[in-house]
This record gives structure tokens, C-alpha cells and sequence, in this order.
């Protein structure tokens, strides 16, 4: 990977202002002669340029090193910008570098230290620029372990949920949707075989047929959604909405026989989907509740729009507190107060009145931007 610029650009000017301040210190030295100022100059640049080399710190430190030693120990010669390269040079190979290293380069230093006071201060700052360098190398190390960490987590989590709808689709299609085909088989059997059979029966296994493949094409639109390994995507529907009601009452009496009744109270106010689908599967739970505990009776579906929401009633002629779904233990009840909250509504349910009869009724909010 390409290293940005302006490190080169930091060496090379460190290594000037390493020469022209060497060279202004042998000017005002009483040292002469050609070959100690290419020394000195050779010096200057050692003990910087090496810096631009930041994809070998290693090798750079030690290079750094060497040379502000030799300036040191054999001439007593040093610069700022030597000084500066010699701490840069240490936090490099602290960052990036052999740790064996970054932990030696000062060593050298507390040697001169009998030779000449700057020595001292390399001996304590050039280690405390290692141990900078070394810190953000931690520092990296432990926010690189601890993305990996959350990305495995949740990619576990992910596969776990991903293998966990793979077995509960398994056994969506292998149990419940083999019994619902054997019940659309045997009633078209017994529509088709049965001897003498009215022509009202007759409707009625075509009835139970009919719903039976319609709950089997609700459950393969399931059963694609549970599978993330579905070969196609899924046939998708749209959620219905209380403009259904109709048709869902004319299902529930043909599948009853009693007599159903939608009531509609109000002018039509504007919902959101998600309270119209709560409201439908509300009314669709509270007819299968009557069918279930009170057949026969007869259930009116009132439909009561507000300015500040809708409130459904169902209300059948049976039984009362006998027909009370909660006793045989299903949960219809919870789940339709589930819907019924989950759209910051509320749900009641109870014996009609003195009459008998068992009563749902549920107040849905409508959001304040769409009351008109």
C-alpha cells in the first residue's frame, strides 16, 4: 500500500535543517578540513532521512540510531532536527516495528550519558516514545480483535436465527401442511364418493377443500419467507384491510351456516395499514372463536369510525361464559390484544350481558396527522 507523501516530505525537510545546522556548528567550530564536513553532512542526513522509510521502522530506527550515536560519541556533534529524528525514529518502531527493538533504543544513550548531556535526555524521552508507539499499536490490535469479535458474534447469531427458521419451516411442510392437504384430499373424496350426499353438503366439503388449499398457499409464501435458501422468491401478497371485511364475513358464513352481519357506523376515516390489517385479523380471530365455541350463533360485526379511531365489536347469540374461549385454554384472546396493543389500542372481552352471547371489542387509534 502506498504510504502518504507527506511522511517523505517530513524526512526530507528534518534532513535538511539537519545539514544546514551542522554545517552552521562546523563553521563556528575550530575544526577544519574537506573530509570532516562530508562527515558531518553524511551525519546530519543519516540521523533523519531514513524517516521517509516508514514500511521498514526497524530498519530506519536502527539506522537513525547508529548515526546520532556515532555524532555523539566521536565528534560531540548534534542537532535539533537529529534529536527530533532520533524520537521519531523511536515511536515508528514502537508503532510498527520489532518490539525488541523499540524496548533497545534507548540503551545506547544511557552509555553516553557519562559522555555528554543530551545523552540524558535521549535516555528518558526515547523510550517514552517507544511506549507511545507501542500503546497505539495496542490500541489498534484491541479495536481489531473487537470488530472481529462483534462481527463473528453476529454472524452467529445470524446463522443460528437462519438455521432455526430452516427447522421450523421443516416442520411447518413436513406436519402441519401434510395434514392440511389430507384435509383438502378427504373432503374432495368425500364430496366425490359419498352416496346420497345433498347438494348443501356437497358445498360444504368443496368449502372446507377450498380453504384448505387456500391455507396451504398461505403457508408456501410462509414457508419462503422462513427459508433464506429458497430457490425463488416468495409470492407476495398484499396485508388485508377492513375493505375485506365483506369478503371475510361471507367466507365465515358459508363456512358456518348462521347468519353474520357487518354493521357500519360513521363516515370512513383514514387509517394506517398496520391498524387496518390489527383490525382484520382482530374480526377474523373473533369469527373463528364463534365457530369454534358457539356454533351456530349468530355474530354481528359492528364497525364504528371516530374521529380519534375505529371500535370493533363481535358479538354472537351463544352460549355467554360458556362460550368463553379463554376456558379451553387457546390463545386467540391474547393475540388478538397483542394486535390490539401492538397499535397503541386496547382489546376487552366478556359475556355479552344478561342475554348471553360473548362479546370482542376493540378500540384502535387513528394517528393525529391523519385526522381530517
Amino acid at each position: 500500500m502506498r504510504r502518504p507523501a507527506w511522511h517523505r516530505t517530513a524526512a526530507a525537510l528534518l534532513a535538511l535543517a539537519a545539514v544546514v545546522e551542522a554545517l552552521a556548528r562546523y563553521v563556528a567550530s575550530d575544526v577544519t578540513g574537506g573530509p570532516f564536513l562530508v562527515l558531518v553532512g553524511a551525519l546530519a542526513v543519516a540521523s533523519t532521512a531514513p524517516l521517509a522509510a516508514v514500511r521498514r521502522p526497524t530498519a530506519a530506527a536502527l539506522v537513525v540510531t547508529a548515526a546520532v550515536v556515532v555524532a555523539l560519541a566521536g565528534f560531540r556533534l548534534w542537532t535539533v532536527a537529529g534529536l527530533a529524528g532520533a524520537l521519531a525514529a523511536a515511536y515508528l518502531v514502537g508503532r510498527a516495528g520489532a518490539l525488541v527493538v523499540a524496548v533497545a533504543l534507548g540503551l545506547p544513550y544511557l552509555v553516553l550519558a557519562f559522555v555528554t548531556p543530551v545523552a540524558v535526555l535521549l535516555a528518558g524521552l526515547v523510550p517514552l516514545c517507544a511506549l507511545a508507539g507501542v500503546a497505539l499499536r495496542v490500541s489498534r490490535a484491541d479495536a481489531a480483535h473487537l470488530a472481529a469479535r462483534d462481527a463473528f458474534a453476529g454472524t452467529l447469531v445470524e446463522h443460528t436465527a437462519r438455521g432455526e427458521r430452516a427447522r421450523i419451516a421443516r416442520e411447518l411442510h413436513d406436519v402441519v401442511a401434510h395434514h392440511i392437504s389430507m384435509i383438502s384430499v378427504q373432503a374432495e373424496n368425500a364430496r366425490l364418493t359419498t352416496p346420497g350426499l345433498p347438494a348443501a353438503g356437497a358445498e360444504r366439503f368443496a368449502a372446507i377443500g377450498g380453504t384448505a388449499r387456500a391455507a396451504l398457499t398461505e403457508m408456501r409464501r410462509l414457508l419462503g419467507v422462513l427459508r433464506s435458501d429458497a430457490p425463488a422468491a416468495p409470492e407476495r401478497a398484499p396485508q388485508p384491510g377492513l375493505r375485506e371485511l365483506a369478503a371475510l364475513l361471507d367466507e365465515a358464513r358459508s363456512a358456518s351456516g348462521a347468519g353474520t352481519r357487518l354493521i357500519l357506523r360513521g363516515p370512513p376515516v383514514p387509517l394506517d395499514p398496520g391498524v387496518e390489517l390489527a383490525a382484520y385479523r382482530i374480526v377474523q380471530e373473533a369469527l373463528t372463536n364463534a365457530r369454534r365455541h358457539a356454533p351456530g350463533a349468530a355474530v354481528d360485526v359492528e364497525l364504528t369510525y371516530a374521529a380519534d379511531g375505529v371500535c370493533l365489536r363481535i358479538r354472537d347469540n351463544g352460549p355467554g361464559a360458556a362460550a368463553d374461549p379463554s376456558a379451553a385454554g387457546g390463545h386467540g384472546l391474547h393475540g388478538m390484544r397483542e394486535r390490539a396493543a401492538a397499535v397503541g389500542g386496547r382489546l376487552r372481552t366478556g359475556v355479552a350481558g344478561a342475554a348471553g352471547g360473548f362479546v370482542v371489542e376493540a378500540t384502535l387509534p387513528v394517528p393525529d396527522q391523519e385526522v381530517r
